[in-house]
C-alpha cells in the first residue's frame, strides 16, 4: 500500500494521503461540541490542511462549521445534495453537492458517492432545520494515483456493499458517543462484515473513543465501556474470527500511519 497514509484525528476525522493528494473526512477539530467533550487533546493546525474535504452528512459532529472554517477558502468541500440550502453558512464555502451514484473528479481525486443507511438531518435547539432531512447521508470511495480508500460515513448495515470495488484503505466506524448505538451505526462485528464485503488491504477503525456526553460516564458506565473503550478490541477479535484478511491498524489520535 505504498503511497497511502492516514492520520486519525479522533471521531470520524481523518486526513488520508493518497499518492500525494490529501483528503480530509468529516473534520471535527474542536475540544467541545454542544454537550460532548473530547477525551484527547484537540488536533493541531495541520489537521486543517487538505486538497479536498468530504462531508458525509449534516449532523453537527460530521458537518462542523467552525472546523470547516479552518481550511483555506479555496479547498473544495463535497457535501450531500441540498446541504447549502439546509445550512446557509455553507454557501460561503466552495461546496460541491453530491448524491449517491455520482462520480466526481475534484482536486485530481476521483470520488464515487455511495449511499449510507443513516438519518443525516440537521438539528437545531428547537427542532430540525427546514430541508435538513432532504440532504442524503453519504459514503465515499475515493482514489488518486492508483491508491484508494473507502469511507462509509455513519451507516447501519447495507446490503449492496459487494458492488463497491476493493480498496487499499478502509476507514470504518465501529462505535459512537452513547448512550446507545442504534440501527444507523455499525457495531464492531457489523463493521468487520462491511469491510469483508468491500475488501481492503488495511483497515483503520474510526468513530469511537473521542467524544462523550458530560456526566454520562457516571450514569451509564456500561455504555461508556461498550461504545467508547471496547470497540477496537472487539473489532480486532471479530476480524480474527472472520479471518478478515486485512491488516487492522488502530492509531492513537494524531498518529500518522503509512503503508
Amino acid at each position: 500500500m505504498r503511497g497511502t497514509a492516514v492520520t486519525w484525528w479522533g471521531h470520524a476525522s481523518t486526513t488520508v494521503d493518497l499518492a500525494g493528494a490529501r483528503v480530509a473526512t468529516d473534520p471535527l477539530l474542536t475540544r467541545r461540541l454542544l454537550h460532548l467533550r473530547r477525551a484527547s487533546p484537540a488536533p493541531p493546525p495541520a489537521a486543517a490542511t487538505a486538497d479536498l474535504v468530504l462531508v458525509s452528512h449534516l449532523h453537527h459532529d460530521h458537518l462542523h462549521l467552525p472546523s470547516l472554517r479552518r481550511f483555506g477558502p479555496d479547498v473544495p468541500v463535497v457535501v450531500p445534495r441540498g446541504a447549502p440550502r439546509a445550512v446557509p453558512a455553507l454557501r460561503r464555502r466552495r461546496c460541491i453537492e453530491a448524491a449517491p451514484g455520482d462520480e466526481l473528479d475534484v482536486a485530481g481525486v476521483r470520488v464515487e458517492v455511495l449511499p449510507a443507511h443513516h438519518d443525516g438531518h440537521r438539528d437545531v435547539r428547537r427542532g430540525r432545520v427546514p430541508g435538513g432531512g432532504a440532504a442524503p447521508a453519504l459514503g465515499f470511495r475515493f482514489e488518486h494515483g492508483a491508491r484508494s480508500c473507502w469511507y462509509p460515513g455513519d451507516t447501519g448495515p447495507l446490503p449492496d456493499l459487494g458492488s463497491v470495488a476493493s480498496v487499499d484503505l478502509a476507514l470504518v466506524p465501529i462505535g459512537g458517543w452513547g448512550p446507545s448505538l442504534g440501527e444507523h451505526h455499525l457495531d464492531p462485528v457489523q463493521a468487520v462484515a462491511a469491510v469483508a464485503a468491500v475488501g481492503a488491504r488495511t483497515v483503520v477503525p474510526v468513530h469511537y473513543g473521542t467524544f462523550w456526553p458530560v456526566g454520562l460516564r457516571r450514569l451509564h458506565p456500561g455504555s461508556h465501556r461498550a461504545l467508547f473503550l471496547d470497540p477496537p478490541d472487539r473489532f480486532r477479535a471479530a476480524a480474527r474470527e472472520a479471518d478478515l484478511g486485512a491488516e487492522v491498524v488502530v492509531p492513537a489520535p494524531g498518529e500518522r500511519v503509512e503503508r
